[in-house]
């Protein structure tokens, strides 16, 4: 095994930092703390990982009976790459905020190993396609979620005025979508209803406002809550 000249360790070095700084800049402009100088900071780590993993024991290896595999500090890299991504992640109640920036950290990780391995051509490769990921699915991702959230409305009528069989022919939902109907006798005049509906879009919720407010006997209807669905995972 020869050992890298100067140059050559220069340049993967510099195309980790290149690469990196590609996908932290698509971080960074979603203002998340690991940007583009952590994402580059990883990138370049785990390619000179690499070079001393596969070109830092050559002399080492001429001596008799010494046998090393080069594949083990770059197992160990995938592996201690997680505590950085677990920093980036934060759970508040039921929400998940930074998974896909962990998830980012992790595969720039892979990236500086494949440059520091000496694939280019794979390292460019997958930086292209995160980048497609991280750009260019989002929108279709947040679109989906609009189409697919689910609300908690709390609807004030009068005793008796509003059953789950007439929401479901007001709002023409499937019975399915009605994942709660809850109703509590305030006194023996007023119900307060607790209405859970599932796999709506912002455009089906404001809608459905209106026509549970034209139904006969029902005297308020507010919109207490709604999410993008049962994962609850915010972008980023």
């Amino acid at each position: 095994m020869t050992m890298l000249g100067n140059i050559d360790i220069l340049e993967r070095l510099l195309t980790a930092a290149l690469l990196g700084s590609l996908i932290g800049f698509e971080r960074e402009r979603l203002l998340w703390a690991a940007g583009i100088r952590t994402h580059m900071l990883v990138c370049v780590g785990a390619c000179l990982f690499m070079i001393v993993s596969a070109f830092g024991f050559s002399l080492s290896l001429n001596q008799e009976h010494v046998v090393l595999d080069p594949s083990r500090v770059a197992a160990q890299v995938v592996s201690g790459i997680g505590f950085l991504g677990a920093g980036a992640i934060l759970a508040r109640g039921e929400i998940v905020r930074g998974l896909t920036t962990a998830a980012s950290i992790w595969t720039v990780a892979a990236i500086g190993l494949a440059v520091g391995g000496g694939l280019y051509f794979a390292a460019a490769a997958s930086t292209g396609v995160i980048l497609v990921i991280l750009a260019g699915v989002k929108p279709l991702e947040e679109l989906y979620r609009d189409r697919n959230q689910t609300c908690r409305l709390a609807i004030e009528t009068k005793r008796g005025a509003l059953t789950p069989e007439i929401l479901k022919e007001t709002l023409q939902v499937r019975r399915g979508q009605i994942k709660r109907f809850l109703a509590k006798a305030r006194n023996t005049k007023v119900d307060d209803l607790t209405v859970i509906l599932a796999r709506v879009s912002s455009n089906d919720i404001a809608a459905f406002v209106e026509k549970i407010k034209g139904i006969s006997g029902v005297t308020q209807v507010n919109v207490v809550s709604r999410d993008s669905g049962e994962a609850k995972e915010s972008l980023g």
